[in-house]
């Protein structure tokens, strides 16, 4: 199989203004490969194709934004969507791509940048048909009709880094990996860097659920409950959590620690379907795949989409953030917005890989 090249950060902005996605729906995909079509499809729209990553549809995070973009594109374009979500130990991310194709879906969208290794080949297959890989890139894939949307994570999780260290009455905080990749090094890189720009002396406390090849630490809340407790224990007042589906272990550990904590990729406070646990998230860090996402269908309706590249959203074109929902850090919004602009005019540069 092939294997992709790491993410290589740009200033490449999706065109046009784009707005904001509803809120997913908690039913959860099927793991065994059935789908559903979409709210508001039509058969005059393009036929999309949805492969999830780990855990599937409901996981009020990144797969769950990946699905708000779909359910947008399609209310913008018509069309339909078929999902289909890998297996327990998700071996069968190829034969998910293929089915999608043999069934005539065009484009087909691989969330999550474990569909790396396999994407390539699948889509040299059948050249007729557009992929694109959520996080992921469509560079020397093997293919020319792989387009790879990726995302300043980094960026985002240095805001986070600035509100968590801005907010923290301890001076201690955490930072809760689903699993140990560079993808996801990114995240802890980014917020580590923020928390310190404000207290250079500040405590961040790292710990990933599960080590590099095992996926399971994005689906898993009961050992990111048990990981999180163990940093509040040990003094942290803040805690996010760059885990998929693990995150509502973090927090439900902040509620029962009477802390805070921080979330991912989705507007979690939204989502997550629990005044208990709304009350805990602080804020989250916004990976925009929903925008990524609905841009992309939209530049395959418009026939402009051009494979064999990446489409990179940051800061500058509004496709990382952190969310404001809850209230909780409208307070230090101007810290947010300088740190912003320091960033967007260069004079931050956030790093991508942690610094020990």
């Amino acid at each position: 199989m092939r294997r992709a090249r790491g993410m290589k950060l740009a200033a490449l902005a999706i065109a046009g203004s784009l707005a904001l996605a509803a809120c997913a729906s908690d039913e959860t995909g099927s793991g065994g490969g059935s789908g559903s079509g979409a709210s508001g499809g039509s058969e005059d729209g393009p036929k999309i194709g949805l492969a999830y990553d780990t855990g599937g549809r409901g996981d009020k995070s990144f797969n769950d934004s990946a699905y708000a973009g779909v359910e947008a594109a399609i209310e913008a374009n018509g069309g339909e969507v078929q999902e289909l979500s890998p297996n327990a130990d998700a071996s069968n991310r190829a034969d998910l791509l293929t089915q999608l194709a043999d069934d005539g879906y065009n484009p087909i969208i691989a969330v999550g940048f474990n569909y790396a290794d396999v994407i390539g080949d699948v889509a040299e297959q059948y050249p007729d048909t557009q992929f694109a890989i959520v996080d992921g890139t469509g560079v020397d894939v093997g293919a020319d009709n792989v387009t790879g949307l990726q995302f300043a994570a980094n960026q985002g999780s240095f805001l986070g880094g600035v509100a968590a260290a801005t907010k923290s009455e301890t001076g201690n905080v955490g930072f809760v990996g689903g699993v140990q990749s560079p993808l996801i090094e990114s995240f802890e890189a980014g917020f580590t860097a923020g928390a310190k720009a404000v207290k250079p002396d500040i405590t961040v406390q790292v710990q990933y659920i599960s080590p590099a090849g095992d996926f399971s630490g994005f689906n898993d809340p009961a050992r990111g409950q048990i990981v999180a407790q163990g940093m509040y224990d040990a003094g942290a007042d803040i805690v996010y959590a760059a885990a998929g589906g693990s995150g509502i272990g973090v927090f439900q550990a902040a509620a029962a620690s009477g802390k805070r904590a921080i979330g991912v990729d989705s507007d979690q406070y939204e989502t997550v379907g629990d005044p208990a646990l709304q009350a805990v998230i602080m804020t989250s860090v916004l990976k925009r795949v929903d925008n990524a996402v609905e841009a992309y269908i939209g530049s395959f309706v418009d026939g402009s989409v051009q494979g064999g590249q990446d489409v990179v959203n940051d800061l500058s074109t509004e496709g990382v953030g952190l969310s404001y929902s809850g209230g909780f850090i409208d307070d230090i919004k101007s810290t947010i917005d300088d740190y912003t602009q320091q960033i967007v005019d260069g004079e931050i540069t956030v790093p991508e890989t942690p610094s020990n």
